[in-house]
C-alpha cells in the first residue's frame, strides 16, 4: 500500500524554536540599550557595549533573526495547509534554516565590533549579504515550487502576501547592498551622496513595508480566522488590500528624507503615497474582521 503523504513540519519547528531563542536574545539586548538611555554607565566603558552598537544589534536581532525565522517557519506551514501538499525540496528547506541562522549569527557577532556598512536595517557587510541573498532566493524556490504543486486551484490570500514578501525583499536586499569589497570586513556602496540615501531609504522603508507588514499580514490572514473559527469577513477586501498595499507602499520611502538634498518632487511623491496608505490600512481591518 502506498504510504500516506504528510506535511513536513520538522523544519517549521526548527524555525519557530529559533525565533523564540532570537526573540529572547534580541529583546534582552533591547532592554540593555533602553537602560543605557537612563544609565549610560551600563556600557561599562566597553566599545562594543556602547548604545550606538547594541541598538543596531537589537534591531537586527528582533527584525531579521526573530521576525525572519518566524516568517519563514509560518510561510512553510501555511503554504502546505492552504495547498494540501507537502513542502517541496525538503533538503533545500533545511538549507534555508541553517543558512538563515548562520547569517543572523554572523551579523549579530560582527555588528558590535563595528563591522557594518553603517546603513540602517542593512548593517551586515558584503560577505554576509551574499549569504543572505543565497538563502532568500532558496527560500523563494521552496515556496513557489510548493505553491506550483498545490492540489487546491485557488491561491489563498496569505500566500499572495508571502509571495510579495519574498520577491520584494530579494529585490530590495540585492539592489541596496551592491557594493565594492576592499577587504573581508569592509566594502563601499556603488552609490554616493543623495543617491545612496535615496536607495537606502527605498530599502529601509520597504524592509518595514514587506518584511514587517506584508509578511505578518499573510500570517494574520491565516491564523486569525483559524483561531476565531470564522472565515474572513470579506475576502474581497483582503484582495483589494493586497493590491493597494503592493501598489502604494513601495513609493513612500522618500518621506524618511524630507527637507534633505533629495529633489523636492521626490519628497512630494513620497508624502503623497504615504497619505494614500490609509486605504490599504482601512481594508486590512475590514478584510480581517470576523
Amino acid at each position: 500500500m502506498p504510504t500516506k503523504e504528510t506535511y513536513d513540519d520538522h523544519v517549521i519547528r526548527m524555525f519557530l524554536m529559533a525565533a523564540a531563542i532570537w526573540g529572547v536574545v534580541g529583546m534582552s539586548i533591547g532592554v540593555l540599550a533602553a537602560a543605557q538611555l537612563a544609565w549610560p554607565v551600563l556600557n561599562f566603558d566597553i566599545p562594543w557595549l556602547t548604545f550606538s552598537r547594541i541598538r543596531t544589534n537589537h534591531t537586527f536581532g528582533v527584525i531579521f533573526a526573530f521576525g525572519g525565522s518566524a516568517l519563514m517557519g509560518t510561510c512553510y506551514y501555511i503554504v502546505q495547509r492552504t495547498g494540501h501538499v507537502r513542502l517541496a525540496l525538503g533538503k533545500l528547506a533545511l538549507f534555508t534554516f541553517w543558512g538563515w541562522q548562520a547569517a543572523c549569527f554572523l551579523a549579530m557577532a560582527t555588528i558590535p565590533f563595528g563591522i557594518t556598512q553603517s546603513k540602517e536595517y542593512a548593517e551586515p557587510e558584503w560577505f554576509i549579504d551574499i549569504l543572505i541573498a543565497v538563502v532568500w532566493v532558496s527560500f523563494g524556490v521552496v515556496f513557489f515550487t510548493t505553491l506550483a504543486r498545490r492540489r487546491i486551484r485557488h491561491i489563498y490570500v496569505a500566500n499572495w502576501y508571502y509571495g510579495a514578501l519574498i520577491i520584494a525583499v530579494a529585490l530590495l536586499h540585492i539592489v541596496n547592498n551592491l557594493a565594492l569589497p576592499v577587504s573581508l570586513t569592509k566594502s563601499y556602496p556603488i552609490y554616493s551622496g543623495a543617491l545612496d540615501a535615496m536607495v537606502q531609504w527605498w530599502y529601509g522603508h520597504n524592509a518595514v513595508a514587506f518584511f514587517l507588514t506584508a509578511g505578518f499580514l499573510g500570517m494574520m490572514y491565516y491564523f486569525v480566522p483559524r483561531q476565531a473559527q470564522q472565515p474572513l469577513w470579506s475576502y474581497r477586501f483582503s484582495i483589494v488590500n493586497f493590491w493597494a498595499l503592493i501598489s502604494v507602499y513601495m513609493w513612500a520611502g522618500p518621506h524618511h528624507l524630507l527637507y534633505s538634498a533629495l529633489p523636492d518632487w521626490t519628497q512630494s511623491v513620497g508624502m503623497s503615497f504615504s497619505i494614500l496608505l490609509m486605504m490599504p490600512s482601512v481594508c486590512t481591518h475590514c478584510g480581517s474582521a470576523v
